[in-house]
């Protein structure tokens, strides 16, 4: 979306011409390997490209080998303050860390970025609304955004100084409008670099999706943001299904098949719920970028089914079918739970 230039991670590609890529952060500690294996399948089937793994501790160093020998999926290792830590994940086979190296000591950091080097490895780094020192808010003049701007930049001129550019940018805050405008900015210093974007601790069910959505979607919208990760109180499976939600709606990548629906009102001649919940069980048998709709009525429902590839309009008598546009007949609505399964295939 906004980079020019691109990282690769064990052969994922970010940023450039890549598609925007979608992560999550694993949930379980490190220690708990059987967990961890499961979580990353699971992961895996719901399209995840990329997890983060906290590393705590040196303890967890011979867990996360483990895990990244063991799972298909791309593991970057969430690092904070220690830097030995970090040389400890790139040495157990991540090809990706995550750091703040304003928090380290530069004479370590320098070890870091040499071990990056060596090993071909992509650091992230990044700050987030509560991390912002008073330092960085007294020269931003209280301005949360600038401020963590500010951090970024620290950050990556560290690295820039030291002649590394395998890195991806990030500035996080728990409010919509400062993190927007907070990348805004990072986007505006550093056109050249791919960001990693999402709302930090947006918090549980529907309002955190919300928020998730309102900030990655405006950011995007903008053309800023290369990987995201949509941060809920919840599996982590969740945030990549509302991750590729977003991308699907903002029509940048699909996954899964767009399901159109129209939200009933009074003129509604078939229950929709009720169709609806017969469809989405069938969906998963027909291929990515396949539209489906589901009217209620004739007003919207034959213009709006005909555009999608499979299209149900109800009716006075029922709901009729179309397929690409043809109409393949009308049936009565006691027929619907045998006819729909049958219906929703390519082949027929």
């Amino acid at each position: 979306m906004n980079s020019k230039r691109q990282v690769t991670i064990n052969g994922l590609t970010i940023g450039g011409n890549a598609p925007v890529r979608v992560e999550s952060m694993l949930k379980v500690s490190l220690a708990k390997r059987g967990e961890c294996i499961s979580q990353c399948e699971r992961l895996i089937a719901a399209g995840c490209e990329m997890a983060r793994a906290a590393l705590p501790d040196k303890k967890f160093a011979d867990d996360l080998r483990h895990l990244v020998e063991h799972t298909r999926l791309v593991i970057m290792a969430d690092i904070h303050f220690d830097p030995a830590l970090a040389i400890l994940a790139m040495e157990a086979g991540c090809r990706a860390i995550r750091i703040n190296p304003g928090n380290m000591p530069l004479d370590k950091l320098n070890d870091v970025i040499t071990t990056a080097k060596a090993l071909d490895v992509v650091i992230r780094i990044g700050a987030n609304g509560g991390s912002i020192s008073q330092k960085q808010l007294d020269q931003a003049n209280g301005n949360r955004s600038e401020a963590l701007c500010i951090a970024v930049r620290e950050q990556a001129e560290l690295l820039l100084r030291n002649d590394f550019t395998n890195m991806i940018l990030s500035a996080k805050s728990s409010s919509v409008n400062e993190c927007v405008r907070a990348n805004e900015l990072i986007a505006a210093a550093y056109p050249d670099f791919p960001m990693h974007i999402g709302l930090t601790e947006a918090g549980p069910g529907d309002g955190g999706v919300v928020k998730g959505t309102a900030c990655i979607s405006a950011l995007l919208m903008r053309g800023i943001g290369d990987t995201l990760r949509v941060s809920l109180t919840d599996e982590p499976e969740r945030e990549v299904r509302v991750g590729y939600e977003i991308l699907k709606a903002l029509e940048l990548r699909t996954r899964g098949v767009n399901l159109i629906s129209c939200p009933t009102c009074g003129r509604r001649r078939a229950d929709v719920m009720r169709l609806v919940k017969i469809v989405e069980p069938l969906l998963s048998r027909l291929p990515d970028g396949v539209s489906v709709a589901v009217m209620g009525c004739e007003v919207n429902g034959p213009k709006e089914a005909r555009h999608a590839q499979f299209g149900i309009a109800g009716t006075p008598g029922g709901a009729v079918l179309f397929r690409n546009g043809q109409s393949i007949g009308e049936y009565a609505f006691d027929e619907l739970d045998e006819v729909l399964p049958k219906f929703l295939t390519l082949s027929a």
